[in-house]
């Protein structure tokens, strides 16, 4: 039996509000140990998530990937060794749903993207953008990533860790 795309975080083209939703990509950056980056939020001491951003206008994931990337960790220096084939969505909470972008999305609608990190720790900085949004980073196993993650975004998580876990041993 075919499973249709009911699940909560499968808003897919048959939910006609996907407009209401922010598109973006997730970032699920691998180290040569298996390991995935994290980082804190500057706006939220404790909070820490893999970086992600907007999709700009007319913008491929496979290319917004890179650029975010580069804003918010610094570097570029990776390949792509996976991606999610659909698209997850998850809703900010009441109290952020008001904050973020003055109130114009209901959540984030997103294309998670797994890449292998090809270059050294000290390539990796936060405060390349001009408004950086961390202020620290680190590597942890994938299987240690729920440990960190804020309550509204357990399930995207959850689902990313069943994706992405084949990338989490050392490459070949």
């Amino acid at each position: 039996m075919k499973k249709t795309h009911n699940h909560p975080l499968s808003h897919s083209s048959n939910n006609p509000d996907t407009a209401a939703y922010r598109h973006g990509v997730g970032i699920v950056l691998f180290n040569s140990d298996g390991h995935v980056l994290i980082a804190e939020r500057l706006d939220n001491p404790g909070g820490w998530q893999m970086p992600q951003g907007g999709i700009d206008a007319g913008e491929a994931p496979e290319t917004a990937v890179f650029r975010e990337m580069e804003e918010e960790i610094g570097t570029r220096n990776a390949k792509i060794i996976g991606m999610m084939q659909e698209w997850i969505s998850y809703d900010f909470p009441p109290a952020l749903k008001k904050k973020l972008w003055k109130g114009q999305y209901i959540g984030q609608r997103q294309k998670w993207i797994a890449l292998r990190f090809l270059g050294k720790d000290n390539e990796i900085n936060m405060n390349t953008h001009s408004e950086p949004e961390f202020s620290r980073w680190k590597w942890v196993p994938l299987r240690d990533l729920m440990q960190y993650v804020v309550p509204f975004k357990r399930e995207v998580y959850e689902r990313v860790i069943r994706e992405f876990s084949k990338y989490a041993g050392t490459p070949e």
